[in-house]
């Protein structure tokens, strides 16, 4: 599993997205008279204050006021909190399980049983990975058939052992490539729908990042279902949607908006069930922060569902499926 730190101003400073460009450049002038101030011992506090207040303003009014491919933009940040950074920002405890009884261990989603604060939760995600071997290691979060069987195993695992699960979806979508199809890439995805339907414990679904089409379904299914602020979800990618709509990618910021795949769409859609808060700028400024809320979240959703009787929570989890789209 990788690490990262916790995200603080400046993160983003070499790999920031576009409208960030001018929020970079005020917070690397400050870092620099900062540098200055301690290595010389004048007083820039003059100079500073302004320009951090200044900063501030901008991520204020930038943030509150992005479009939809501008927030798809956020939740592809390449400093945007992975699934092992919210483990090690949620969890007291963590030992992870592998593989699928059949084919293999992908590595594109991680399961495990961990402690979050005083539950016993089974966590399962989708693992993007830091830096180019990893990144290429785990397929970029793109899960393999493999990786849904195995979320599928561990999760009837939980279920034996009446532990809650908690899935943390990041993913551009499914793999879909030959060999993912031959295994039964359809087949896994479905048998996961399927049989998350019917588990007999609670199960809370999050989108922390990208919620692509069906990779996002296979471990999506649950009886509280939440989204990030800057996350999105969709049935297809907006690069996607405007290659088959437009026969051109360029479109993809006019797609993103038709597709209405961001949390507030979707909350006003009645697809989830609360956006959850960013830090601000955004969950990669702050990782910490931002996993210290995600838990916080969670732990509610879980502390809710617990008060509700087997029988009567399935038949809600199966009925609130059936409402989307009505």
């Amino acid at each position: 599993m990788s690490e990262r730190k916790s995200g603080g101003r400046g993160a983003a400073s070499m790999n920031g997205v576009d409208f960030e460009r001018p929020i970079i450049e005020l917070e690397q002038k400050i870092a620099e008279l900062e540098n200055l101030a301690a290595t010389t011992g004048m007083d820039l506090r003059g100079e500073i204050q302004p320009l951090k207040e200044r900063c501030r303003l901008l991520i204020d009014t930038t943030f509150t006021q992005l479009s939809a491919w501008q927030k798809v933009s956020v939740a592809r940040h390449p400093q945007r909190p992975i699934f092992s950074d919210f483990v090690a920002g949620m969890l007291d405890e963590f030992v992870e399980l592998h593989g699928d009884r059949t084919f293999s261990d992908d590595r594109a989603i991680v399961t495990g049983f961990g402690r979050l604060g005083s539950r016993r939760v089974l966590i399962v995600g989708h693992q993007k990975g830091r830096g180019v071997k990893e990144k290429v290691a785990c397929n970029f979060g793109s899960a393999h058939p493999e990786g849904y069987r195995k979320a599928l195993v561990k999760m009837q695992l939980a279920e034996k052992f009446r532990l809650p699960i908690v899935t943390l979806i990041d993913t551009p979508g499914a793999y879909p490539g030959i060999g993912a199809e031959e295994r039964g890439q359809a087949q896994a995805i479905a048998r996961n729908i399927f049989e998350m339907a019917r588990l007999r414990v609670p199960i809370v679904c999050v989108v922390t990042g990208e919620g692509g089409s069906g990779g996002a379904l296979g471990i999506g299914l649950g009886d509280k279902f939440a989204i990030l602020e800057h996350a999105y979800y969709s049935v297809i990618s907006p690069e996607g949607c405007a290659a088959i709509l437009w026969k051109n990618g360029e479109m993809a910021s006019t797609a993103a908006e038709a597709l209405k795949l961001t949390g507030q769409d979707l909350l006003r859609l009645g697809i989830v069930d609360e956006v959850i808060p960013e830090p601000k700028g955004g969950a990669h400024r702050d990782a910490r922060r931002m996993a210290l809320t995600l838990k916080d979240r969670i732990a509610a959703y879980l502390a809710e569902l617990e008060g509700i009787p087997i029988d009567d929570l399935v038949e809600r989890r199966y009925a609130r499926i059936r409402r989307i789209g009505s």
